[in-house]
């Protein structure tokens, strides 16, 4: 039964990168509305958000071959990689607001500027990245991409990556300066220390165990305390952004849109490099192709990173698996998942995911050997004792029934909404992170339909280019990129 308990305005489930943008939006829009959060850990950003469970780029197309595919008459479709990028720069635009309204501060601390390459080896993947490049600096937001396969030029780029590469061996490579390395476990720190600020509860230590709607308008969830006592919370508005964990969460709700939804968790492994010697070496995220029946997330890259003011190179990731949904979740989460509504579905996904599975096991019984193998085909000289493999986070890919079929699983990120906008929850992985002002902007034009109206001047107040597409105006483009670049400190 539900009992009319402790009553908000907004509640969030999840103390990551999106609760933090969702929460901040909001109260930017309506400093009268009532935010609470819950979090089951005892700090903010501890699973997705955390910096070593992500690869901390700020993805905008800039290096990832996957946004750009190649169609059977060889051409090259940009328009993923057109619209991520767009979707980035709705976040720099609102980071760099927060900074000048004095409510982040020290954007270093967070985001630094980062050449972005993509580097291919063979003849026939170098005319691919040509054809890629010309098609993408078309475009105002591509440009400064440049292109070579000089290896002068290329041992410039990347010295560990050229270093005792055998010379007839064709590499091509492009560069863009405008990329960036984002932090967002401190991003998100940051966010949650200013909303609080800014009058909203955070409770860490707090366990959503049900949800229930309470009538047309409340929400009812049950929540367990660090102190193990039962608390129950109604809300007008729920946001489930727990991460793996969100799809439980959401079915929980029953609303029709949950159904025929499952989820296939995936892990991430990095190798990581503390050697300062060797990573003062790297300036850069280069990333290459994915290998054959490789999911997407699974690109290889060879990145600097800046984590806890230290800078480290990663290369990965590699797949693992755990049935787990979040690193901090339960041996039965999987098991768990699988409802009625979606047995079929998920049964589908299995059959029509051979391949992946396949990948899955090889990927799972590779030796640190193995592994440092295939570093070698980014960087021949690495040597082992340098490098030590760490667990990144938990993924959780959706799998839902399309008109392409049943059990389709999805790579990319999915907000999914009850009819009367009342609740919702996001589902999958990247990019993720990096375009959570989008993703955001997004639901609460979905769920706050009725107040946009009042809403829109604010938001382009924080947003200069909101509702505008940045491709189709280089002055705008122009002017936003100079400006976020200034504030946020991107410049050289």
């Amino acid at each position: 039964m539900c009992n009319d308990k402790q009553a908000v305005d907004v509640l969030l489930i999840g103390a990551g990168i999106m609760s933090a943008t969702l929460g901040t939006l909001l109260k930017k829009l309506d400093p009268t509305l009532n935010v609470r959060i819950l979090e089951k850990m005892a700090q903010p950003a501890q699973e997705s958000s955390n910096a070593w469970n992500n690869a901390g780029t700020g993805h905008s197309a800039l290096c990832e071959l996957n946004y750009t595919a190649q169609n059977s008459d060889g051409s090259i479709s940009i328009d993923k990689a057109l619209n991520i990028n767009e979707q980035f720069q709705l976040s720099r635009q609102f980071w760099t607001y927060l900074v000048e309204q004095g409510e982040i501060q020290n954007p270093a601390d967070f985001i630094r500027a980062i050449p972005h390459m993509s580097m291919v080896q063979g003849s026939e993947n170098t005319e691919f990245l040509q054809r890629r490049v010309a098609a993408l600096t078309k475009s105002p937001l591509f440009q400064g991409m440049e292109y070579t396969d000089d290896p002068v030029i290329l041992q410039k780029w990347m010295p560990l990556v050229m270093a005792g590469r055998k010379p007839d061996t064709k590499i091509g490579a492009t560069k863009i300066n405008s990329g960036t390395d984002v932090n967002f476990g401190v991003l998100t720190r940051l966010l949650f220390a200013n909303l609080q600020q800014l009058g909203v509860e955070i409770d860490y230590g707090h366990t959503v165990k049900d949800i229930c709607r309470k009538n047309d308008k409340l929400w009812e969830v049950k929540v367990i305390n660090e102190r193990g006592q039962v608390e129950q919370l109604t809300t007008k508005f729920l946001f489930i952004g727990a991460g793996g964990g969100a799809l439980p969460l959401l079915q929980k709700t029953g609303i029709p849109e949950a159904k025929h939804i499952g989820g296939f968790p995936i892990s991430g492994l990095f190798l990581v490099c503390k050697n300062s010697t060797i990573a003062n070496r790297h300036h850069g995220k280069v990333y290459g192709k994915a290998a054959v029946g490789a999911p997407p997330m699974s690109v290889p890259h060879l990145d600097t990173r800046f984590i806890d003011g230290q800078k480290a190179l990663l290369f990965g990731p590699f797949a693992g698996f755990s049935p787990k949904f979040l690193k901090t979740g339960s041996s039965w989460d999987l098991i768990n998942s699988v409802k009625p509504d979606n047995l079929v579905t998920m049964l589908a996904s299995g059959v029509k995911n051979v391949r992946l599975v396949q990948y899955l096991l090889k990927e799972l019984t590779l030796t640190k050997a193995q592994r440092m193998a295939e570093l070698r085909q980014f960087m021949p000289e690495a040597q082992s004792d340098d490098w030590e493999l760490i667990v990144a986070g938990q993924r959780v890919q959706v799998i839902k029934d399309t008109d392409k079929g049943k059990g389709i699983l999805q790579f990319g990120t999915e907000i999914i909404t009850g009819a009367e906008g009342s609740v919702a929850a996001l589902l999958g992985a990247s990019p993720g992170a990096s375009t959570a002002v989008s993703i955001m902007l997004k639901l609460i034009n979905t769920c706050f339909a009725d107040r946009m109206a009042e809403w829109t001047p604010k938001i382009l107040t924080m947003i200069p280019s909101y509702g505008t597409k940045l491709n189709d105006d280089a002055t705008l483009f122009a002017e936003i990129q100079a400006h976020t670049t200034k504030t946020l400190q991107l410049g050289s």
